[in-house]
């Protein structure tokens, strides 16, 4: 039974709640998550479940704030998010397969290289452009791919779908981010299937962390319009890169 000291725990709490807001508005709160896990002592496989636990019931609590707004149909998604799910749970087992000294080796530079794509990524508007794939093209070539890597890794798929949604389907960046709610659960929740039944899940921190992610995904979903992801760009790139380079310093130590 893992055990965690009450200042690691609530510290957990506290980045789930951040992670939760930063996700809902702008992608990338698995780049706060998994660092922090790793951080406080779990390996890199418990890293990885226990953040697709709070991520899940997170991206689910964002997906619904949109919903409700109107910003997306569920249901005229769901083909391409059962492909989302079915190549999250996929990625997932390889992840599960994979020793634990090389996912150590392979996190840090991975956990840098995204936080760079973040400080340079172009800024985007609500306008739309014109579509490059159509939406069944998109769900074929693109969707397995990214829920892949999500099922594997996971910090910033929903930024990487939120790019790919906007830059490939034409989508604005309101309505983008909003069906990447979708596929970013689905992808999720094939992951945590298959982490669950690992036994690699911390499932009370996983939980607690949830719960804090239900505050911080429904804060942020609420003000993605009117708040936008510049003020938290910034913030994001620096603690994820300083959380890696920790990390890094660790696993060559």
């Amino acid at each position: 039974m893992f055990e965690i000291a009450p200042h690691l725990a609530l510290i957990l709490i506290g980045v789930a709640f951040v992670a939760g807001f930063v996700d809902a508005i702008a992608g990338g709160g698995g780049l706060l998550c998994v660092p922090a896990l790793l951080l406080c002592g779990a390996s890199p496989l418990q890293a990885l479940a226990t953040n697709k636990l709070q991520g899940t019931v997170g991206s689910a609590t964002a997906l619904a704030t949109y919903a409700q707004a109107g910003q997306i149909r569920p249901r005229a998604h769901l083909p391409m998010a059962l492909v989302s799910l079915a190549f999250g749970a996929g990625g997932a087992l390889v992840a599960g397969a994979m020793p634990a000294g090389l996912l150590r080796l392979i996190m840090p530079p991975v956990l840098i290289a995204i936080a760079l794509f973040f400080a340079f990524k172009p800024g985007l508007d609500d306008q739309r452009r014109k579509a490059r794939l159509s939406s069944t093209a998109f769900g074929v070539l693109i969707v397995p791919l990214i829920a892949a890597y999500d099922g594997f890794f996971g910090p910033g798929t929903g930024s990487f779908f939120m790019m790919a949604l906007v830059l490939l389907t034409g989508l604005g960046i309101l309505q983008a981010t909003a069906q990447t709610k979708m596929l970013n659960f689905a992808s999720n929740f094939g992951g945590m299937l298959v982490f669950s039944l690992s036994g690699a899940m911390w499932w009370w921190v996983g939980g607690a962390m949830a719960l804090a992610q239900v505050a911080g995904a429904t804060l942020g979903a609420r003000l993605a319009v009117k708040v936008g992801a510049r003020l938290i760009k910034p913030l994001l790139v620096l603690t994820s890169s300083g959380m890696a380079l920790r990390l890094l310093w660790q696993a060559l130590g």
